[in-house]
């Protein structure tokens, strides 16, 4: 028997790094420091984009390595062989990130699974190295699941604050918890019963962060056709609570049997019946439902089953649930206007939506960003001249203090408005009421301390507008309370 091959201290350092990349989250600073970190023992490579660079470093390493012996399963120890088997999967993922992009990008267009043209050639590069053609397939399926929510967290949760950082690591752990390495081994076929409650005001982006969830669940691929067996752009099941009578929801929400009702002319899929085993259905408006609706909807959670309006026959549900709400949820559960059970069966993980306020507070180059980006959805690649001047116009008519109390909505309509008209003087309605918005904000748990003072200290000030009637009432320095008023 010939003798097993073992890697060096320096390359078994370079790839448990590999390693420690491979099962971190990438949104994180952990990742970050990774990356650094195996830059250092590496040379870097020219391109500008770090992800890029330590993906050259390992594709280099090992060529080098195999320069000299086989790499390919069972020629190393059993530790160094894990290692080595990890990094080669990291290597052929990264070879084809564009490939799944370019993918992604045509697929969102289509309700039929597209075939991958790639998908032999690279499942073949895994088995070459030793892995089995049945984990080599798996392996695929979790490549592409991996890119998918990468790239709809990365692409529709655009932000540079602190809060939208946090956001993005938060959705990634929601997809694959915060143990990747677990999830791959045993739970990636388990996620239906991990409900997520996100809670956010009216035009936050709570409906882009549960798309963003829904459509990154794992999906099998079948080697006979060269298509996953679903397509994300329909396992992904969007119900606005808001936009039914009392009297549809359950219809809407469970489906409905041909007469079960005056007007049920036809039988009706309700979106539990739409969605399949690798999706999820987002209900949108969650705080709206009554009671019995709730009762029915923590009756299908606990037991996964259902029961269309005017049917007896029990049909199954094994997608995820997302649900949300614009509203307090304690307040709601100490109004007794949602259920405790419901609450507690529903939010598996609760996901707090910043407000765009708070963003720009905590990032001034937010308000840009997300100028620029939807300057270009709108006039394409002629929106770059055009950033300057509805930037300028905000300014000048709004002030750079203003709420944004429709938040990211309210700016895709402000600067549609300022191109039609050249200016936007902001929502008259509600944009003076400080109250409201600190309450809110209070109450959904995105303040932290000093912007509570700050909101207190100005709500103060328009009531009484000297500063030393403030400082006198909140026992600050006057100096402070100007600080906060004018913040």
């Amino acid at each position: 028997m010939s003798k097993l091959n073992t890697l060096s201290e320096a390359d078994r350092d370079f790839f448990r790094l590999i390693e420690q990349a491979i099962f971190a989250n990438p949104f994180s600073d952990n990742r970050d420091d990774i990356n650094i970190k195996i830059m250092q023992l590496s040379p870097p490579p020219t391109k500008t984009n770090i992800n890029e660079n330590v993906a050259i470093a390992v594709t280099d390493r090992l060529i080098k390595l195999s320069q000299t012996s086989p790499i390919a399963n069972g020629n190393y120890n059993s530790a160094d062989n894990q290692l080595l088997n990890l990094a080669v999967l990291f290597d052929i993922f990264h070879q084809y990130c564009q490939a799944f992009d370019d993918h992604i990008l045509a697929q969102i267009s289509t309700s039929s699974s597209l075939p991958l043209p790639f998908a032999d050639e690279m499942i073949s590069k895994m088995t070459k190295h030793g892995i089995t053609k049945t984990a080599a397939t798996h392996y695929f399926a979790l490549a592409y699941q991996i890119r998918r929510a990468f790239f709809f967290i990365s692409s529709n949760l655009l932000g540079v604050s602190e809060s939208m950082r946090r956001l993005r690591k938060q959705l990634w752990d929601n997809v694959f918890t915060c143990d990747v390495r677990r999830y791959m081994e045993s739970m990636w076929n388990r996620m239906e019963d991990f409900s997520t409650l996100i809670l956010g005001s009216t035009g936050s982006g709570k409906g882009a962060a549960a798309a963003a969830i829904g459509r990154s669940a794992y999906i099998p691929f079948d080697t006979k056709s060269g298509c996953f067996t679903d397509c994300f752009t329909t396992s992904f099941v969007p119900l606005n609570l808001s936009q039914f009578p009392e009297s549809l929801i359950e219809s809407e929400i469970f489906g409905h049997r041909k007469g079960a009702f005056t007007g049920a002319i036809d039988n009706h899929k309700g979106v539990f019946s739409r969605c399949s085993k690798h999706g999820a259905i987002f209900l949108d408006e969650i705080g709206d439902v009554s009671i019995p609706v709730q009762i029915k909807l923590l009756q299908v959670l606990q037991e996964r089953t259902f029961s269309p309006v005017g049917s007896h026959n029990k049909e199954v549900f094994q997608g995820r649930v997302i649900a949300a709400t614009n509203k307090s949820i304690d307040t709601l559960r100490l109004q007794g206007t949602f259920r405790d059970d419901f609450y507690y069966r529903l939010c598996s993980d609760q996901i707090i939506i910043p407000s765009l306020r708070q963003r720009i507070q905590e990032d001034e180059r937010e308000l840009e960003l997300m100028l620029s980006h939807i300057l270009h959805k709108l006039c394409g690649d002629n929106s770059d001249n055009l950033l300057s001047q509805v930037l300028t116009s905000i300014h000048e008519n709004v002030g750079q203090e203003y709420s944004w109390p429709g938040n990211v909505r309210e700016l895709e309509q402000a600067t549609r408005r300022i191109l039609l008209k050249g200016y936007y003087e902001g929502d008259s309605a509600i944009k003076h009421d400080a109250e409201t918005t600190l309450v809110t904000d209070l109450q959904a748990g995105t303040l932290n301390a000093n912007e509570l003072l700050a909101g207190y200290c100005k709500i103060l000030h328009n009531r009484y507008p000297v500063y030393g009637e403030v400082a006198r009432r909140t026992g600050l320095d006057w100096r402070t309370v100007k600080k906060y008023v004018l913040q």
